[in-house]
């Protein structure tokens, strides 16, 4: 037969060999070397070709005929049931950055997209010209098109979307299109949109833990104004609405500063990284207690926060690429805003 030589087994892969049965007949079918109605080998016959035990293949058989992409006929053996259904969906994940939550959403995504896809990751940095560049390079190069709309101004300021920016998304078609992260930019109609809704889930999310957080005498958000990477302003406006309506004392700073004034009672909120570290060195060197003395919240879960005990304000990250990945595989339009919460912990 000659579908014995586009199988490949391969004998010194940790992949187990069922496994690798499978994935052969499935990259085999994508790239139309096996079609609909095709016969394949028995199990025996199979197995002495390859030189595999009986119950190797008939494992890999097994998982074929759960998935529907191989039948069997009583009495005439094994047959490719299908082949467009199990070709691969190609898809264009575009990020503003290469940050840690970002990453964990696309990770998300492509643990519940599947096997059957193949996505392409592109970073364009906040960058106009370069987000146009590539959507004009791969325009109609895929199937469906993630996209996490935010920009940067020439000085340094966070937009959802430039006018450029917006006309180049509207030829995409509406039914291939994804807009993750962020609220969408009037594209009234695209396949799906989940997204942040930044002011209101700040706003919330301290709400929640306003118990704990009006101990504190004075709240401090550390709001970088212009960044490689800037943050939406709507940040800023739901924490003054959350002190406002609260009757805090509050301010806002660009950055924490190298010899940082600290007052016992001070809470601060950070955004980036680089601020968080600097802030616990200066609190452990002035030998505040933190969590008591002096608190933080930081936005963004990431694992090293959860494992310094540090309070956070986060989206949830999980249900934002595992929602994306979940309105291709259903191809059912929606719109759905990610949980945002406090996670309260050890130094509030």
């Amino acid at each position: 037969m000659d579908i014995y030589k586009f199988i490949n087994i391969d004998e010194n892969s940790r992949v187990p060999k069922y496994q690798q049965i499978v994935d052969s007949v499935i990259d085999n079918i994508s790239k139309g070397n096996f079609h609909i109605d095709q016969k394949i080998p028995s199990i025996n016959r199979f197995s002495e070709e390859f030189y595999l035990s009986r119950d190797t293949v008939e494992k890999a058989y097994s998982i074929l005929k759960e998935r529907n992409i191989i039948t069997s006929i009583r009495g005439k053996g094994f047959y490719i049931s299908r082949t467009k259904l199990i070709s691969k969906v190609n898809i264009l994940f575009l990020i503003n950055k290469l940050s840690n939550y970002k990453l964990r959403t696309y990770n998300h995504f492509i643990n519940n997209i599947g096997a059957n896809s193949h996505t392409d990751l592109h970073v364009y940095h906040c960058d106009e010209t370069l987000f146009l560049n590539l959507l004009e390079k791969n325009k109609s190069a895929y199937d469906y098109y993630v996209v996490m709309p935010h920009f940067k101004t020439e000085n340094l300021r966070h937009i959802s979307a430039t006018d450029k920016a917006l006309n180049s998304l509207k030829k995409i078609p509406l039914d291939k299109l994804i807009v993750l992260d962020n609220i969408k930019p009037n594209l009234d109609g695209c396949l799906g949109e989940i997204y942040q809704d930044f002011e209101n889930d700040i706003y919330d999310a301290l709400s929640e833990g306003i118990n704990r957080i009006k101990k504190y005498q004075k709240i401090i958000l550390v709001y970088p104004e212009k960044s490689v990477y800037p943050y939406p302003r709507r940040i800023q406006h739901g924490f003054r609405k959350f002190c406002v309506e609260h009757k805090l004392d509050f301010e806002i700073l660009d950055k924490i500063y190298d010899d940082m004034i600290l007052k016992k009672g001070d809470l601060f909120i950070t955004i980036e990284e680089a601020d968080l570290v600097n802030l616990v060195k200066q609190v452990r060197e002035d030998e505040y207690k933190l969590g008591s003395d002096i608190g933080i919240i930081s936005y963004n879960e990431t694992p090293l926060k959860e494992l310094l005990g540090i309070t956070v304000v986060s989206t949830d990250f999980k249900v934002m690429g595992e929602t994306a990945a979940e309105i291709i595989l259903n191809k059912k339009k929606t719109s759905f805003k990610v949980p945002f919460h406090i996670i309260e912990r050890d130094s509030l």
